[in-house]
């Protein structure tokens, strides 16, 4: 069973960066759609960017498009989530998850990812 671990969150000023790493415990990432989600208190969860098994194909939520970039190194069993340019509305708890799909398909943050991480903490704050 996949265990994802997600790392490098934490408290950073408006206009600010932080780097994401998603860690697959044990088994290979190769076979997994990756997607990071992110939750703020009171509102739902979201979407924000995923990643198919090769990493050529990306997508992303509108609302971090320019800011935000998704990578993955599949030799270390780890997704990347590159963020620059942060705003408060940015802060959440910040998921990733993966989706077990076949080579060349593309992923789609609407599908249903079945592995999650436990998340961490994004504050965005002066």
């Amino acid at each position: 069973q996949l265990q994802l671990v997600e790392s490098g969150g934490g408290l950073v000023q408006p206009g600010g960066s932080l780097r994401l790493s998603c860690a697959a415990s044990q088994f290979t990432l190769d076979y997994y759609v990756i997607g990071w989600f992110r939750q703020a208190p009171g509102k739902e969860r979201e979407g924000v960017s995923c990643i198919s098994r090769g990493g050529g194909r990306t997508k992303y939520a509108d609302s971090v498009k320019g800011r935000f970039t998704i990578s993955r190194d599949n030799a270390k069993k780890t997704v990347y989530l590159q963020m620059n340019s942060l705003k408060p509305e940015d802060t959440a708890v910040y998921y990733c998850a993966g989706r077990q799909t076949p080579y060349g398909v593309g992923c789609d943050l609407l599908d249903e990812y079945g592995y999650w991480g436990q998340g961490t903490q994004v504050t965005v704050s002066s």
